[in-house]
């Protein structure tokens, strides 16, 4: 198929890593955004950390949100390429867009008009929650160019071509370094900086799959950005992307609950911790989420195209890339948590409490690299509402455990044992679940 690679043939671990690698980095670049401006708004004071952070939940929805269109993407694209049909993979990609720039921009209205109000649900002092309304409405607005780029990342990611986001993204990461130190220090703008620093290098990342996909390459045989939506293509999307987004926005939902609790119980510095220190655990995260979106493609193509056995061998392979992982990354938060915090926020109570949230969570970090991987099994097989039942059901369960070990006098740290105990749950769950099924496709 034109401009796709064939997935169904040649050395399964070289073709895994190969795919795996620039979705990682690609995933890190994009983490490496919201990193870079913790890392520079830290110099200006927990505080202002605070205010981003308390923005930072509210981007990570807007994330999960735009996974119902990379995801549907990755697969129903995938799924048309691995059965040699071009153009079901044309309109698949058109209606992703489509689709994609309806919902961001109900959505990055909804966010600018009714920024005050969602943002008061945190209890900061009114100076904090007067800097992330700005930087909300700021970032907002290029809420649409975030869309648009993870369905092309979708796009490119099922037709094996993964090195292009990634070259795309690293373009724009680079900007965003230069830019962030520049406007919040050099134009002494603040967090309104740091805000117009991430909205420019995401227009810039916009212009340039654009620009590739109409200059440069001929992906698929060339296919229209819009187009009018048909039901046969816009239900399939919704049923495969639909419970992808639904299950990480409402872990957004139950993020936004336990950071309103870390802030009851530890102020600014509480809430500064936890947002933080998610964004610091993310390289766990996205590390498991590129092996999963690879592993995610694979099965797509090989699956549709019968070839059980390289699936099984594709799943081995990346359980075992997973775990090496996982296990250095536990080990690293456990021993090391207050001097990895301390890079980004260097103020010594707020590395303190930090490090306790990266030493607690590190035990489930393992747990989670599983988790996501057994995603991308059920997600490249179109069996994506497994883990969303398992990922909504433990993730919900975390507020009332949160509330009890509050209750019975843990503080704040009751919060990180609850994001860790429910995280081990649902590894293990969704892995067992996985187990009982997989004669059905292997």
């Amino acid at each position: 198929m034109q401009g796709a690679r064939n997935l169904t043939q040649g050395p399964i671990n070289r073709q895994l890593f190969n795919l795996a690698m620039p979705i990682m980095a690609t995933s890190f670049i994009q983490m490496a955004y919201s990193l870079t401006d913790m890392a520079w708004v830290g110099r200006l004071g927990s505080e202002s950390v605070a205010a981003v952070g308390a923005v930072g939940i509210l981007t990570w929805m807007s994330g999960s949100i735009a996974l119902l269109n990379k995801v549907g993407s990755e697969v129903s694209v995938g799924q048309s390429i691995g059965a040699k049909n071009q153009e079901d993979a044309r309109s698949f990609a058109s209606h992703n867009i489509t689709i994609a720039l309806l919902i961001s921009v109900c959505w990055a209205a909804l966010l600018f008009w009714f920024a005050s109000p969602i943002l008061r649900i945190f209890e900061l002092k009114e100076d904090i929650t007067a800097h992330a309304v700005t930087y909300l409405r700021i970032i907002s607005t290029g809420l649409p160019f975030v869309f648009l780029s993870a369905a092309f990342t979708g796009i490119y990611n099922a037709a094996g071509r993964s090195k292009t986001p990634f070259y795309i993204s690293g373009t724009g990461l680079i900007m965003n370094i230069i830019l962030d130190p520049l406007f919040i220090f050099g134009f002494g703008w603040g967090t309104v900086g740091a805000a117009l620093a991430t909205w420019i290098s995401e227009a810039f990342v916009f212009g340039i799959f654009i620009y590739q996909l109409r200059r440069r390459d001929d992906l698929l045989g060339g296919f229209p950005f819009l187009t009018r939506l048909k039901k046969k293509y816009t239900r399939r999307i919704f049923k495969l992307g639909l419970p992808v987004a639904t299950l990480n926005t409402l872990f957004a939902f139950v993020n936004m609950f336990l950071s309103r609790t870390a802030s009851e119980q530890g102020g600014h510095i509480g809430l500064m911790a936890f947002t933080t220190g998610g964004q610091i655990e993310a390289v766990t995260w996205n590390t498991s989420q590129g092996f999963s979106t690879a592993l995610s493609t694979f099965i797509a193509q090989n699956y549709a195209a019968g070839e059980r056995n390289r699936v099984k061998k594709a799943w081995h392979t990346t359980m075992w890339m997973t775990g090496i992982f996982g296990t250095i990354c536990t080990l690293a938060f456990i021993v090391c948590g207050s001097e990895i915090f301390s890079i980004f926020v260097p103020e010594e109570e707020a590395y303190r409490v930090g490090g306790d949230y990266l030493r607690i969570d590190g035990y489930s970090q393992l747990f989670m690299m599983l988790e996501i991987t057994m995603q991308g099994v059920f997600y490249g097989l179109g069996r994506t509402i497994p883990p969303a039942i398992v990922s909504i059901g433990c993730n919900y369960m975390r507020i009332p455990v949160a509330l009890f070990l509050v209750h019975i006098g843990m503080g704040v740290d009751a919060i990180w044992w609850a994001v860790c105990g429910t995280t081990i749950a649902k590894g293990i769950i969704l892995t067992t679940w996985f187990l009982i099924v997989k004669k059905k496709y292997f």
